[in-house]
Formats: structure tokens, C-alpha cells, sequence
């Protein structure tokens, strides 16, 4: 199948794509790397009247570190987040998640504002925002405004962008916290969207957890911050997560607190018990 016909316009400024929204509203799709609006278009799951190619838009590309910020624009590529210096040393995280994401001819095209405009509950990037508490910088007709990763995933395959509004950077503040993070994901296949994924981000003093983020994904419609575990682990020393007593304390306030939902070939039972599979794994990880 191919896509329905329609108009398209490459822009080169952040205004001039808030102009076209403003006169197409609804009519009107913004194309980043186009690895997953391309597919909807050849299947008629989409049909705009108007693509507004994004790519000429040069502040919305590379990655900056100022200060204690780091802000990846949000036409960077995944290839280029995971051979970024800044990245390998002020968010290693993010490079050690990035060979995940799909096959190298996708990360070479898709961007990391397409992944998490899109909101896809089983992408690898809205996860990692949530666990390093970026913050996502939107323009809008009324100027810029910012919402925290954890507020801009709402449901499934929405977040609060608004129709007349870009997402133009996210950004993540760098402390001098010591810190520990973990990632994984369990797929079929490698490159295949996961079953159930894990990503962690932990700040450390004087060895003692300070703060804490396990966020799920792919277990629900959107990615899922383990509150409650926030709780259970604070101030517990690092070395204290192989415990076998405080795994199943965590495990169980986990497997409490986040309700699962089922996918086309796995059930909510199932992934409910890959929570507390994944939670081990990561305490015992990051031990060591």
C-alpha cells in the first residue's frame, strides 16, 4: 500500500513550522526522522493534508553542555546520541541504551524528539527521560514552556504536545552526585520492541541511595516510575541491594504498585512477574 497523496514543505525555522500548525491544525503532520510516521502514512493509519519536514531546522539538531545542562535537540539522531562525548560522559545511560533501539539504519535516520512525541509505551527513549528527569522544552504560539519528562508521557501514544506545538529540546541537569545507573530489556529478537524493559538511575553519597528512579516500559501505556520503591530503597547503602530480604521487599512494593497490561503475545500476568525478574537483576547489578 501506499501513502494517500499530499503536500509538503520543508521548513527552516522554528516559526515557520508554529506558522503552517497554526493554518493547518489537525491537517498538518510534523516529519522528524519519519522511521515511524512513514509506515503509518503507506498503511492509511495517517492522512494529512500537509508533511512539515523539520529537518532544515538547525536549532533542533546536536547537543550542548553548558554549565550543569546538557540539552539534546530533539532532530538529534539516536547514532549520533550514542557517539556523543557529552552523552558517554555526562549520561552514559543513554549510551548504553541506544543499541537497543531498533536496527542501525533506523537509529541512523530516527530522532530523538520522533520517540518521544510518538510516545510509544515500548520505545527505549521516554523511559530514559523519565528516569533522568529531563525536561522537555516545547514552543508553542505562545512562546516556550517546559514540562517534566514524568507529566509529558500521558497515555498511549499521547503526550501533552499540544497540536499546535514542537518539542525542540529536552534537557537534563548534571549534579555532582555521585551516580549509578542500569538498563535492560528483554525482546524476542534483538531490535524487536521489548516485553518488558528496566531503566534505572540512582544518586549515590557516601554510598547511601539518596534518590532513586526505576522506570518500567513496555508494561503499560506509558512508561511507568516505580514510586513506591523510591521509599523502600532510600538511604539503603549500595552494597545493601543484593540483599535477599530488601530484593523481595522491592519486588513485591513493585509488583503492588504497577498494574500491567497485556500485549498482542504476552499477558499482564507475565509481565507482572518479568518486573520483579528485571528488579533483581538490576539490585544485583548495580552492587557490583
Amino acid at each position: 500500500m501506499k501513502a494517500a497523496a499530499f503536500n509538503y514543505q520543508r521548513v527552516h525555522s522554528i516559526q515557520e513550522a508554529l506558522a503552517l500548525l497554526a493554518n493547518h491544525g489537525d491537517n498538518a503532520k510534523l516529519i522528524a526522522g519519519g522511521q515511524s510516521l512513514l509506515p503509518s502514512l503507506n498503511m492509511r493509519l495517517s492522512n494529512p493534508e500537509i508533511l512539515i519536514d523539520l529537518q532544515g531546522i538547525a536549532e533542533l539538531k546536536g547537543i550542548t553542555f553548558e554549565g550543569s545542562l546538557v540539552r539534546i535537540g530533539a532532530m538529534t539522531t539516536h547514532t549520533e546520541i550514542q557517539h556523543s562525548k557529552i552523552i558517554q560522559e555526562q549520561l552514559p545511560l543513554l549510551t548504553e541504551a541506544v543499541p537497543h533501539i531498533a536496527h542501525r539504519a533506523i537509529r541512523n535516520l530516527g530522532t530523538w524528539g520522533g520517540s518521544c512525541v510518538l510516545g510509544d509505551p515500548a520505545a527505549e527513549w521516554p523511559a530514559c527521560a523519565v528516569a533522568l528527569d529531563a525536561m522537555m522544552v516545547i514552543a508553542g504560539p505562545k512562546g516556550q514552556r517546559k514540562v517534566a519528562a514524568k507529566d509529558f508521557f500521558l497515555d498511549l501514544y499521547t503526550t501533552a504536545l499540544q497540536a499546535d506545538e514542537i518539542l525542540v529540546a529536552s534537557e537534563f541537569t548534571i549534579t555532582s552526585a555521585k551516580r549509578v545507573h542500569y538498563f535492560e530489556e528483554l525482546s524476542r529478537r534483538h531490535g524487536d520492541y521489548a516485553v518488558t524493559g528496566l531503566v534505572c538511575s540512582l544518586y549515590l553519597e557516601q554510598n547511601k541511595i539518596t534518590q532513586s528512579r526505576f522506570v518500567y516500559f513496555s508494561v503499560a501505556s506509558i512508561p511507568l516510575l516505580a514510586q513506591g520503591l523510591q521509599s523502600v530503597l532510600h538511604n539503603q547503602s549500595i552494597s545493601d541491594l543484593s540483599n535477599p530480604s530488601l530484593i523481595a521487599q522491592a519486588q513485591h512494593s513493585v509488583q503492588a504498585e504497577i498494574q500491567t497490561l497485556s500485549d498482542l503475545t504476552n499477558s499482564a500476568e507475565m509481565k507482572k512477574h518479568l518486573l520483579g525478574v528485571l528488579l533483581e537483576r538490576a539490585m544485583k547489578k548495580l552492587v557490583s
